[in-house]
């Protein structure tokens, strides 16, 4: 299949190239440095500079769309809110705009989101067909989801995968936690209590695989590993497998103080299961946290 992905030189992104590629699908990759996009990507992927680019004769059999500014690099200001957003909501309608031009719609639109659309619910279970607490993550969710869902006119099969914390080597939330605890200094954030809803970025990567291929897979997905974890346990468990303890906590009040309303991201809790994926009988490789953890750090 030809494959157009945006976001493609990012943590997921990288990744999913390469098992695209080995099941030798084409691919094209949206970046705002095109240049960059062999040396980063290989040298069998092409690259698109802006979307307006496209004309009504080309032609894909799939989108993907992964496009982003992080989230976690920068305090939440009102003009970073305003960069993560267009980043997602605003280039996800050019995506949509670039779509109904092409003569030859393609046949599937894998869409990004993210587990923040349900907003901090305690110790609620959560699947696809649960309500949201209102903040900013979930209005941002809302609106990306609510931009892809309009290919569906076009004639598109859409899927929305709202994805947790991804777990693998070099990166994700393990990379961000990684330094402190190898120094010993890692610990609980807040009381522990709040719930880490993750994934290995290896079954991310089969997920968006499956919805390449089964036709039948269309709408919302949770994109979670089926067993979620506390932070105090997901902290002990980072810490085991480094043969480190975990003694040193960080204080909600620090936190909210040194991040503002972005403290929200680690103070928050969502326990979500993947009931969709679940029923659909998906094979998960990693079910529990201490082999994907044990993969992330070795």
């Amino acid at each position: 299949m030809k494959i157009l992905l945006t976001g493609g030189t990012g943590f997921i992104g990288k990744a999913l190239i390469h098992s695209l590629l080995q099941s030798e699908h084409q691919i094209t990759v949206l970046s705002r440095n095109p240049q960059q996009v062999t040396e980063l990507c290989g040298q069998s992927v092409s690259a698109l500079g802006r979307l307006d680019e496209l004309t009504a004769e080309d032609h894909f059999d799939g989108v993907i769309n992964l496009a982003g500014a992080p989230i976690f690099d920068q305090r939440w200001t009102d003009a970073r809110k305003r960069i993560i957003w267009d980043s997602r909501v605003k280039l996800t309608e050019q995506l949509i705009e670039a779509i109904n031009k092409m003569k030859v719609k393609p046949q599937v639109l894998i869409s990004g989101s993210a587990i923040g659309y349900y907003g901090n619910q305690g110790d609620t279970e959560l699947t696809e067909q649960s309500t949201f607490r209102d903040d900013f993550s979930h209005r941002l969710c809302e609106a990306w989801e609510t931009e892809a869902k309009k290919a569906e006119t076009l004639g598109v099969r859409v899927c929305i995968i709202r994805t947790g914390l991804v777990v693998a080597p070099g990166g994700g939330i393990v990379g961000r936690m990684l330094l402190p605890f190898k120094l010993g200094l890692g610990g609980r954030i807040g009381d522990g209590k709040q719930w880490m809803s993750w994934i290995h970025r290896d079954d991310w990567i089969n997920i968006a695989l499956a919805m390449i291929d089964n036709h039948s897979m269309q709408g919302v997905y949770n994109a979670t590993a089926p067993a979620p974890r506390t932070n105090a346990e997901f902290s002990q468990v980072l810490a085991a497998c480094l043969k480190r303890p975990a003694l040193i906590p960080v204080p909600a009040f620090l936190l909210n103080l040194l991040l503002g309303e972005m403290a929200e991201l680690v103070l928050g809790s969502q326990r979500v299961i993947p009931k969709r994926l679940l029923d659909q009988a998906f094979q998960f490789k990693y079910t529990e946290l201490d082999a994907a953890l044990l993969d992330a750090v070795k």
